[in-house]
């Protein structure tokens, strides 16, 4: 099972000062808006999203359908198998995707200890 580009989005209280300190490990800004609150941190093929005022708690991230740079597959599998799989294995969704749609979706679930998960297929 492939499930994309991983990231960890930061919950973070104070976007400059989380870009600054993470700045300090060697990450620069890959995208984003600074302006609307949200960066996407990388280093190598490691990749922070820092969100300000978006969410509460910090959320991995998988994107089908991209690599780490963010750029388009060729081939991937798609979010809705990915959640049929899930699904048959036990894991309980917090937020499914519409199975009778096609393209851009998302799912999220919540591991033993509360950490959310989330499936965001943007093609």
């Amino acid at each position: 099972m492939d499930l994309g580009a991983f990231s960890i989005s930061l919950a973070v209280k104070d976007l400059a000062a989380s870009r600054d300190f993470y700045a300090k490990f060697g990450f620069v800004a890959f995208g984003g808006n600074a302006d609307h609150g949200w960066l996407i941190l990388k280093n190598g093929d490691h990749i922070i999203g820092l969100f300000q005022g978006m969410f509460e708690k910090n959320i991995l991230t998988f994107n089908p359908g991209w690599d780490s740079n963010a750029k388009n597959l060729d081939t991937f599998t798609d979010i809705r198998e990915l959640q049929k799989h899930l699904k048959a294995q036990g894991v309980v969704l917090m937020q499914e995707a519409d199975e009778a749609t096609t393209g851009p979706a998302s799912f999220i679930a919540v591991d033993p200890d509360g950490n959310p998960i989330l499936v965001d297929q943007h093609r």
